[in-house]
């Protein structure tokens, strides 16, 4: 039952992965032909949701980047609260080693892009190689088949998982704009009749989604970024009901397809046009793209496999089961695929359009090396089941 529900899981990661992959490779080559004038011009057009002439008037880019990543945080949020109470994170001792190498993978990228960018206007997107995208590292691994031992699978969601964490405590911490107390006093309101719904178990979910609604727009307004009220309505839906249901499970079930074949794609196809015309090869050498691919592709690399090397020849962990060093370092590879989120985080950095279009150039780059870099570790040193099970055999 286990391995089938593995098997559902990372088919659909693999589609998503492919999708993904696809929409990028869309949003360049429309930003570099004839059409990006409407490209641009479909990003830009206004788009006013008002009543008696108050509420939000924005681009459709920021209603993407805003209002359509809030659905995506908002999954991200019931994952995490479902395995913090029943999956990978309710056990510690299953997240010591995973964890570790996430924070070693989030916290050597920033060092390399500021060894690369301090004391330059740029130095503010330190965080954008610091993250990883779930769907295309997991669907990247998921092409590999059985070649692949399960175990080590769920270290890279682990892994992801707390990177995912990591990532909005950065958004949170760090990509704050001015704060509006008034707003975030009224965004208490929702917060806590959500919290109560929460704790009594109730069954049904469009109160507290609607009320998510009024509590993004209300911290969107405060000048916090709205994507975190999507984490915080995730963590007021119940686990279970007082009717014995699971209204985490119901929503998240419904909600995957959705993110993982419309959100992200869209996502990535108004955020990954990185304009081609005046880019010299050299440009990938500029200090922002160099600093962002060198993060994602060297700066995980050193930040997970040193840290999981270490901790295991100091004995303080073991290798996943059936894993070998050089599918952890594969697996390190992976994890420099940063993608969704690093384009995220990129687009909260930097408003200058040109700065923006290094950032796309360097996590482009750094995903696509790291990518093929992992793909083609983990072929080589995993073998096929049946070979695995002649050896063992033999020996």
């Amino acid at each position: 039952m286990l391995l089938r529900a593995f098997d559902k899981f990372f088919s659909s990661e693999a589609l998503g992965g492919l999708l993904l992959m696809a929409s990028a490779l869309a949003a360049m080559l429309v930003a570099n032909s004839a059409l990006n004038p409407d490209y641009q011009a479909l990003l830009g057009t206004k788009l006013a949701v008002t009543l008696d002439g108050q509420g939000l008037s924005k681009p459709l880019i920021l209603w993407i980047n805003d209002g359509l990543m809030a659905i995506f945080f908002f999954l991200i949020g019931l994952e995490l609260k479902r395995e913090l109470l029943e999956g990978k994170l309710k056990n510690p001792r299953d997240v010591v080693l995973p964890g570790m190498a996430a924070i070693g993978g989030m916290a050597v990228p920033a060092i390399v892009f500021l060894g690369l960018n301090a004391g330059t206007p740029a130095a503010g997107g330190w965080a954008i190689p610091a993250a990883t995208d779930i769907a295309f590292a997991l669907g990247v691994l998921a092409l590999l088949g059985d070649r692949v031992p399960s175990s080590l699978k769920i270290f890279l969601l682990t892994l992801a998982i707390l990177d995912d964490m990591g990532a909005i405590l950065i958004i949170a911490l760090f990509y704050t704009a001015e704060l509006k107390v008034n707003y975030l006093l009224w965004a208490l309101i929702p917060l806590a009749i959500m919290t109560y719904q929460s704790l009594r178990g109730a069954h049904r979910t469009l109160p507290t989604l609607l009320l998510g609604v009024v509590l993004w727009y209300l911290v969107l307004k405060s000048g916090v970024h709205a994507t975190l009220a999507g984490v915080v309505t995730a963590f007021c839906i119940p686990l279970t009901s007082r009717w014995g249901s699971s209204p985490l499970h119901a929503l998240e079930d419904g909600l995957s397809p959705y993110v993982l074949y419309f959100i992200v794609p869209v996502f990535a196809f108004a955020n990954a046009g990185v304009v081609l015309d005046g880019i010299a090869f050299s440009d990938l050498f500029a200090p922002l793209p160099l600093g962002i691919a060198a993060g994602l592709v060297i700066g995980k690399q050193i930040g997970v496999f040193g840290i999981v090397w270490a901790m295991v020849k100091l004995g303080w962990a073991q290798l996943p089961h059936g894993a070998n060093w050089a599918q952890i370092y594969g697996v390190a590879c992976l994890a420099g695929i940063g993608f969704t989120m690093s384009l995220f985080i990129g687009s909260l950095s930097f408003d200058d359009p040109e700065l923006m279009n290094a950032v796309r150039l360097g996590v482009l780059s750094g995903s696509a090396v790291s990518a093929v870099l992992g793909y083609l570790a983990l072929w080589m040193f995993s073998k096929q089941p049946d070979e695995s099970e002649s050896a063992t055999a033999a020996g």
